[in-house]
C-alpha cells in the first residue's frame, strides 16, 4: 500500500508513487499555481535578521 498525501493547492488525495509525476501536487496545473504563488511572493519564508546583517556590508562581496 502506498502513502497518500494531500495536494498542497487543492487538497485532492495524491498517491506517493513514482508514476505520479507532479507529486506532491495532483496535476501540472496545481504545480504551476504553487510556483506562481512563490514567483509573485505571495508565499514567504519568515526570516529573523541575524546580528551579522549590517547596512555597511550591503553590496560588499567580502573581497571577491
Amino acid at each position: 500500500m502506498s502513502t497518500v498525501v494531500k495536494c498542497p493547492v487543492c487538497e485532492r488525495a495524491v498517491p506517493w508513487v513514482e508514476q505520479q509525476l507532479f507529486r506532491p501536487f495532483c496535476s501540472e496545473r496545481c504545480k504551476l499555481i504553487d510556483l506562481g504563488e512563490w514567483a509573485t511572493e505571495s508565499y514567504k519564508i519568515p526570516v529573523e535578521p541575524s546580528q551579522d546583517d549590517g547596512a555597511d556590508d550591503e553590496g560588499d562581496l567580502h573581497g571577491l
